[in-house]
């Protein structure tokens, strides 16, 4: 049997890797109880984020290729978004089935309020690290996305 030996760098990205699948998790469940009270989760805050910060209104397809995310998934959060009145669907003069997602007034004020409770929260998370230390964390972090979002260095090794 073949065994393939990882280099020094893949040792270390793979350790990475596992610690930002720990990490993940863990801002999950902090981002789910700093919003419990709102009637959001991190996913349903997540969605109304991509809304907010995208340039224009979008169907769900895209709004799921911006967040990396399953368009399925996307679609279900949207929906019970929808179901609550923090989202509503408008015509999309482009493509006549995929609606256009938009934020509504209530919720505006429901992200404000999640964006409110997340302040505080996060200068407290980054007290004590260096902010020179963070942004290069999200330097190598948005590099090792887009190496993936290429696919370089993966389906061809497969």
């Amino acid at each position: 049997m073949l065994k393939s030996r990882r280099t020094p760098a893949g040792d270390a990205l793979s350790n990475l890797m596992l610690d930002l699948f720990r990490l993940n998790s863990l801002v999950l469940t902090a981002g789910d109880r700093l919003v419990a009270a709102l009637g959001l989760t991190s996913a349903r805050w997540q969605i109304l984020g991509a809304i907010v910060h995208a340039e224009r209104a979008q169907p769900v397809a895209w709004l799921a290729r911006d967040l990396g995310a399953n368009r399925q998934n996307v679609q279900r959060i949207v929906n019970d978004l929808q179901a609550e009145g923090l989202l509503a669907f408008e015509a999309n003069p482009h493509h006549r089935r995929a609606q256009l997602v938009v934020l509504t007034d209530k919720g505006r004020r429901t992200f404000d309020a999640a964006m409110a409770l997340q302040a505080p929260w996060i200068n407290d998370l980054s007290e004590g690290l260096s902010v020179k230390d963070l942004q290069t964390v999200h330097r190598l972090v948005t590099a090792l996305r887009k190496k993936l979002e290429s696919n370089e260095g993966t389906e061809d090794r497969m």
